[in-house]
């Protein structure tokens, strides 16, 4: 009588352990965040329809040189009036051009050249670029082809007062207690399918863990690209399993990891 006495208490533990171990994310199972790099038009013409036609949002990370951005403030504006987030990709996308396979970087953008106090100056002007599109001062970050040293040294630790989170581009999933909120990592899609990218998700749903997703084109606009049909059979999958995946922006996510991991200290 007493062992299943005990039986019976362990199976009422374990079944709260576990609906709070496949609810940790706001209720659901998984947190997936769909980030946008470069502010590219296809954004525009394509991923932001794509994501209000089926009530999701995404981030953008937007760097103020950009064609696509400066000749579309109005309608960048109106993508944060739907709900999507507008967040810091720096001035002018620099990278360091001394690495393997960077010849393509503009000398006058090559990070391996810049100052710490240039870098500095120009991650905080476009936030300051931003705020007048959107009002927030509440920003996330994201490095340019992932680099994160000017010098040896961590930049993003001179302007890691001004933002909640920053995203890399190493390919990870998190737990909601594991999260490095200088660095999150992200998986870089070019030419997955819609399968692909799905089992990805699939694999977060199981394990109760944070994926993001990083893209560039989408049905084209640059090198590295997801074909549109593609994007949209993630995006129909997240829209059908709503009731157990968590979609939203970096900034929502990142804030909602920050209270978790405080409240749980």
């Amino acid at each position: 009588m007493k062992n299943r006495h005990l039986l019976w208490l362990l199976a009422i533990v374990h079944t709260v352990a576990l609906g709070q171990n496949t609810t940790t994310w706001n209720g659901k199972q998984c947190a997936v965040v769909l980030t946008y790099d470069d502010a590219l038009a296809v954004h525009l013409d394509k991923a932001i329809p794509a994501l209000d036609s089926l009530g999701l949002t995404g981030t953008f990370y937007l760097s103020g040189y950009a064609a696509g951005f400066a000749n579309n403030i109005p309608r960048w504006k109106t993508a944060t009036n739907k709900g999507h987030e507008l967040a810091n990709h720096t001035l002018f996308h620099p990278c360091a051009g001394d690495q393997p396979g960077r010849e393509w970087v503009n000398p006058t953008y090559d990070l391996s050249k810049y100052t710490l106090q240039r870098m500095t100056d120009e991650i905080k002007m476009t936030n300051t670029l931003l705020k007048t599109l959107d009002g927030k001062t509440a920003r996330t970050f994201a490095y340019p082809c992932g680099d994160t040293k000017i010098g040896g040294v961590d930049y993003y630790k001179s302007v890691e007062a001004d933002f909640v989170a920053a995203r890399g581009t190493k390919a990870e999933m998190l737990t909601i207690d594991g999260i490095n909120f200088a660095d999150i990592g992200s998986y870089v899609i070019n030419g997955q399918s819609g399968e692909e990218m799905i089992d990805l998700v699939k694999k977060a749903q199981a394990t109760n863990s944070l994926i993001v997703f990083l893209f560039h084109g989408v049905g084209g606009g640059h090198s590295l690209n997801v074909a549109l049909p593609e994007h949209n059979k993630l995006l129909r999958y997240l829209k059908q399993n709503a009731g157990t995946i968590w979609v939203a922006p970096f900034i929502d996510v990142a804030n909602y990891a920050k209270s978790h991991q405080m409240a749980h200290k």
